[in-house]
């Protein structure tokens, strides 16, 4: 397992010092099978990342008692209304471990996209297989099923979600 994170930060790495304009041969795509999303959503039914390829799409790791999390979700709750009915989805994916409390959040925040849960908190494989070390993390894919950035917030994310609808 050390061994493909440790190949997937290189690459990572790579990908993000080369030119944007360049065809790298580092592209990480969410159809990699070491970075599958199979979890259950609020109604217990399996939902996967890699069923929304074909959209823009934010990934979005974050629980019900990570506060910068919380604050993010009012923030991705107005670009989500946006930019939703044009192919932008967000797939948050919860690292908490009682599953009433990311219900609850959830209500709370006032949330609308597709959420579910890997109810091991720290030691949820998902996050493992993400190498999430903190959250929010996000991760901003393309059309294509293609990583294109990590933690963009704000005014950049809405930009690079614009960008990336527009783009064929």
């Amino acid at each position: 397992m050390k061994r493909i994170l440790s190949v997937f930060l290189t690459a990572c790495c790579l990908w993000m010092a080369a030119p944007a304009t360049a065809q790298q041969n580092t592209d990480i795509y969410i159809t990699d099978p070491r970075l599958q999303i199979r979890l259950p959503d609020v109604k217990g039914d399996t939902t996967s990342l890699v069923s929304q390829k074909g959209k823009v799409i934010l990934l979005d790791f974050w629980a019900s008692w990570c506060m910068p999390c919380r604050v993010s979700n009012r923030k991705l709750v107005k670009l989500y209304d946006k930019y939703k009915s044009k192919g932008f989805e967000i797939f948050g994916v919860s690292l908490d471990e009682d599953r009433r409390d990311w219900i609850k959040a959830i209500k709370f925040d006032k949330i609308t996209w597709m959420q579910v849960i890997d109810d091991r908190g720290w030691k949820a494989q998902t996050g493992i297989d993400w190498n999430i070390s903190s959250i929010p993390t996000s991760f901003l894919i393309d059309k294509q099923g293609r990583i294109v950035a990590m933690n963009l917030e704000g005014k950049e994310l809405e930009n690079a979600v614009k960008k990336l609808l527009d783009a064929p």
